[in-house]
């Protein structure tokens, strides 16, 4: 279904369905349903778009354990959903996008799907393939290295640069499973240590060099790849700050006119053949003074809200082009617009005034401007508030459930107490090896090439 023409010629307004995602899952609510578009978001338990005004939840949240990309899959090719046959669907998140594209073609009978080829997504989804396609495009890369074995570690010795971060195939799962997107070892005892760790949890992984500098050598380029590979626009930002710092999510973000980064961005995009949204971040090294690929994201990101006040409403331009509407390109961009995350800005500067990077002064210095809320509207107020009301108290929920543990192994008699100890690795045991990785991404690590 590619069309949101009536019958009569007319142009029609489907609703919009937005899977998966977070905060960019809001921002699409608050871009689409202020001018008239029915939203309605199928998502993670408990985000913030589920308080949202302008969308309305939809609850596939029970289910047996079964990942929660089948149970949005169900949901959108079964009877459930008929009343959404040819809404436009969005998706905000690495399972959504996966899913689309893993099911581009049933889907397509049913609703109005962006532009799309599955393989170049895929592609872009997973780490490793993102890496070698950049470095077939010329697009300049960290070090990387795929182990074959521990002994290929071993060999491998000196040629290491710490620290190192392992970095899953597909970070989707391991993030599922172990509640962080990578890990990083500083030294190679470390490295040897987690490395097996991985290996048995079954989790295939290929490891990174860690480009040095600060955060604010971050930055990212944003476009739209039209049917002939052609980008409607070029759209780019800087990171100021990210928590936790070098490793962590930007907390506060600028617009900013980033040069070089356009070109490299394109470059790696047609080479893959990506269609639709394309986002690249780009570190700085101060060693060489290039640009080099970080990541990228066939999708809306979590700074969509930037985009949107800074004048390229993503969400709108997007959908306005797949439903026959007037949807011309914008051709330029506010910059010095500043999207900030207080809290975990906050503890950002913390860890840099620890370290002597950031005094008190300059901290408040650099947060005296208007600043954009990601959660936050006037016109909207129930996201922020009902979030935070329902983190709070699973907060104290779990506060309360360790001092009740901590009570219980007081008041055990001591032989209980050395039992429920000697339990512990057999409990670590049995997290480590008992699930398996079951995305299509995995696949051996087979090779032992330095990407240099």
């Amino acid at each position: 279904m590619t069309s949101a023409l009536r019958m009569d010629g007319s142009i029609r307004q489907p609703p919009a369905v937005v899977v998966g995602g977070g905060g960019n899952a809001l921002s699409i609510a608050w871009s689409l349903g202020p001018v008239g578009i029915r939203v309605y978001a199928l998502a993670y338990p408990h985000e913030h778009v589920q308080y949202s005004r302008f969308a309305r939840w939809i609850n596939v949240a029970e289910g047996n354990g079964e990942a929660i990309e089948h149970r949005w899959l169900a949901y959108l090719m079964g009877s459930e959903s008929e009343h959404l046959r040819g809404a436009v669907v969005l998706g905000a998140s690495d399972d959504a996008i996966e899913m689309i594209a893993r099911h581009h073609e049933a889907l397509r009978t049913k609703f109005i799907l962006d532009l799309q080829c599955p393989a170049a997504h895929l592609c872009m989804l997973n780490k490793l393939a993102t890496y070698e396609a950049a470095q077939a495009a010329d697009v300049p890369t960290p070090k990387f290295w795929v182990i074959q074995s521990r002994d290929h570690l071993q060999k491998l010795g000196r040629e290491l640069v710490f620290p190192l971060v392992l970095k899953p195939l597909c970070s989707l799962e391991f993030k599922r499973r172990f509640k962080k997107t990578f890990v990083v070892a500083s030294g190679f005892d470390e490295l040897l240590q987690k490395s097996e760790q991985l290996s048995a949890a079954g989790v295939a992984f290929f490891l990174v060099e860690l480009i040095p500098g600060p955060d604010h050598s971050l930055c990212s380029y944003y476009t739209y790849l039209d049917e002939n590979g052609v980008n409607l626009f070029d759209y780019t930002k800087r990171v100021i700050r990210r928590f936790p710092t070098t490793l962590g999510p930007g907390c506060y973000h600028i617009t900013d006119r980033v040069g070089g980064v356009a070109e490299l961005s394109l470059r790696l995009f047609r080479h893959v053949g990506l269609r639709g949204i394309g986002n690249a971040e780009f570190k700085l090294d101060e060693r060489d003074g290039q640009l080099k690929l970080v990541e990228c994201n066939p999708r809306f990101t979590a700074a969509d809200c930037l985009l949107t006040a800074s004048g390229l409403n993503l969400s709108l331009f997007v959908y306005n082009r797949l439903t026959n509407r007037s949807a011309p390109a914008p051709t330029k961009f506010r910059t010095g617009l500043r999207l900030w995350y207080p809290i975990n800005d906050f503890r950002a500067f913390r860890q840099l005034h620890a370290k002597g990077l950031l005094s008190i002064a300059g901290w408040v210095r650099s947060i005296l401007h208007p600043q954009i809320l990601p959660y936050f509207r006037w016109y909207d107020p129930l996201p922020s508030l009902a979030f935070g009301f329902w983190r709070t108290a699973t907060w104290l929920r779990e506060s309360l459930r360790q001092i009740g543990a901590r009570r219980d192994r007081f008041n055990a008699p001591p032989l209980a107490r050395s039992e429920s100890v000697a339990n512990v690795p057999a409990l670590g045991m049995a997290i480590s090896y008992g699930q398996q990785h079951a995305s299509g991404h995995d696949r051996p690590v087979v090779s032992g090439r330095n990407g240099q």
